[in-house]
């Protein structure tokens, strides 16, 4: 009995406290509300406006790690427009730094995740600092 009262109370600080179950930072995006929330080691950090694909393009959904960051990328499909802070986690498809901050919190883009400049700076840098491979994006309707 007592055994398993000291389980039980285990198993109900490991659900409560969420940092110690993940390491790392989690990028969750959701297409309804435009809105990315980001983790770090399980705990709310930031919660930031987005544009995604407006209508004829879509983002995909779905759970992704990092397959490449670059800094000052330029798109080779549109006209070499900036991507500042590129996060690359889906064949072509990135979250990066945007200018066009008016639309932020809407759809607008072509596919890729928009941000702030100074937010997609943010994100870059932890993406950096505890590395792709404990990075996960998430994207959800």
């Amino acid at each position: 009995m007592k055994r398993s009262f000291l389980l039980a109370a285990l198993f109900g600080v490991i659900l409560a406290i969420p940092s110690f179950a993940y390491a790392g930072v989690v990028a969750q995006i959701n297409l309804t509300t435009q809105r990315m929330q980001v983790y770090v080691n399980g705990r709310p950090t930031y919660t930031w406006k987005v544009s995604t694909a407006r209508s004829g393009y879509r983002t995909p959904t779905g759970t992704y790690k990092p397959t490449a960051l670059s800094r000052y990328h330029r798109s080779s499909i549109y006209d070499g427009s900036p991507m500042p802070y590129s996060i690359f986690f889906y064949k072509g498809y990135a979250i990066h730094g945007s200018y066009e901050t008016k639309y932020l919190g809407r759809p607008a883009s072509h596919g890729c995740v928009r941000l702030h400049p100074s937010n997609a700076a943010a994100l870059y840098s932890l993406v950096q600092k505890y590395g792709p491979g404990n990075t996960t994006i998430k994207i959800t309707r």
